[in-house]
């Protein structure tokens, strides 16, 4: 069955306004990387549970780690729509695992390194982080606090040698194969809320931290993720991150990017899952002709293409202001609410019209559809969003 692992290759071709020659040579650059680099191989890395180092080596060498960072690190100094171009073009490659472990380490992670690290810890690990032989994971969510950040239990406590570290932390992306970690523990009371949050650097191997398993998922099967551990985990003094107490107000920052990048890379799985289900209906034919000519699916796919257009769009939208330093915190949680669900219902239509195929394993749609089902929970639950959208309405 030569549709079953067909892959897409149209897409929105018109050149947009929002990028420079800079971001549209990027995009060529990744989407070459995807076809020869990722998806010859990334079934095994579906099998296996995690990207193989030497990828995100070479990712590193291409200079995808370092796009939005300084030269001096090896970086290209790229704006917000670089972090979009790269996502949306991971999104794209139809293996959201991969993808993600590719931007939780650019986008979600190591940003903290940057923006809160002093200068000791930035000269020691962000040319690694760019050249991709140091790998981050950012260390939030508990069993007990997701979206909740002000809700977290693990603690710090501060003692003449450095910080002691107890506690827990899930669903944590990279959290098996990562060598470094941004970790938020409460340093000051329990009930303390935002100030009492510190972001430390913590690295693998520390006694008294430990990766307690890795987690089985239903979706993003290439991506490792941990439940990560700490037991009277001592870490000095200069592995605080930033400033004791600041800590919920670098991950409410760094939100802002993360979920436009989420955005990006659910309109890239949008795009891709749009663009083989249309190869599939043209060639898959049923009551003597093909389904493309039955006028209740055209037109349904022609509606989900409209409207991923639309989410591509707003998410570009809100990239650019960003980049202008616009406050963009509405536009971005209506683009990771939007985008978020409108893939999962994507999804939903396109696996529905490929039939019994779309339900086998052996399908591209049928791992689209799982890898996607998680863009409306992870970087900010659909609900999270809309309260953040109504608060400023």
């Amino acid at each position: 069955m030569d549709h079953v692992n067909q892959q897409p290759r149209h897409g929105s071709n018109a050149r947009s306004p929002f990028f420079t020659e800079e971001h549209e040579m990027l995009r060529d650059q990744v989407r070459r990387f995807v076809e020869e680099e990722v998806k010859p191989f990334a079934d095994a890395w579906e099998a296996q549970g995690f990207v193989p180092r030497e990828v995100l080596r070479r990712m590193g060498v291409l200079g995808f780690f370092g796009i939005r960072y300084p030269e001096v690190y090896g970086g290209a100094e790229m704006d917000t729509l670089g972090s979009v171009v790269f996502a949306e073009e991971l999104g794209r490659s139809t293996f959201s695992g991969v993808a993600i472990t590719a931007l939780v380490h650019t986008d979600m992670a190591s940003v903290h390194v940057f923006n809160a690290g002093s200068e000791a810890q930035k000269a020691r690990w962000m040319r690694k982080i760019v050249a991709g032989e140091a790998i981050c994971a950012v260390a939030v969510t508990e069993p007990d606090a997701g979206s909740d950040v002000k809700g977290i239990r693990t603690t710090a406590r501060r003692t003449s040698e450095g910080y002691v570290l107890n506690g827990a932390k899930m669903f944590i992306t990279n959290g098996v194969h990562a060598d470094i970690y941004c970790v938020a523990a409460k340093t000051g009371p329990l009930d303390g809320g935002s100030k009492a949050v510190t972001m430390f650097l913590i690295e693998k191997g520390t006694p008294g931290f430990r990766v307690s398993r890795a987690l089985d998922k239903h979706g993003w099967r290439s991506s490792d993720t941990a439940e990560l551990v700490f037991e009277d985990c001592l870490v000095p003094h200069d592995a605080v991150l930033g400033q004791e107490g600041k800590g919920f107000y670098a991950i409410m920052k760094n939100f802002q990017n993360e979920r436009t990048v989420i955005g990006a890379m659910a309109m890239g799985e949008a795009q891709a899952a749009l663009d083989l289900t249309v190869d599939y209906l043209k060639t898959r034919k049923a009551f003597g002709a093909p389904l493309w000519e039955k006028q209740a699916i055209r037109q349904r796919i022609a509606m989900r293409a409209a409207e991923v257009e639309a989410g591509r769009q707003l998410v570009y939208a809100a990239a650019w202001r960003d980049a202008q330093g616009h406050d963009v915190t509405r536009e971005v949680s209506m683009a990771k609410a939007y985008c978020g669900d409108l893939v999962n219902a994507v999804m939903y239509d396109c696996l529905q019209f490929h039939g019994g195929i779309g339900f086998m394993r052996e399908s591209t749609i049928e791992r689209m559809t799982r890898d996607a089902r998680v863009q409306s929970i992870g970087g900010g639950a659909s609900e999270v969003m809309l309260e953040e959208v109504a608060k400023r309405l």
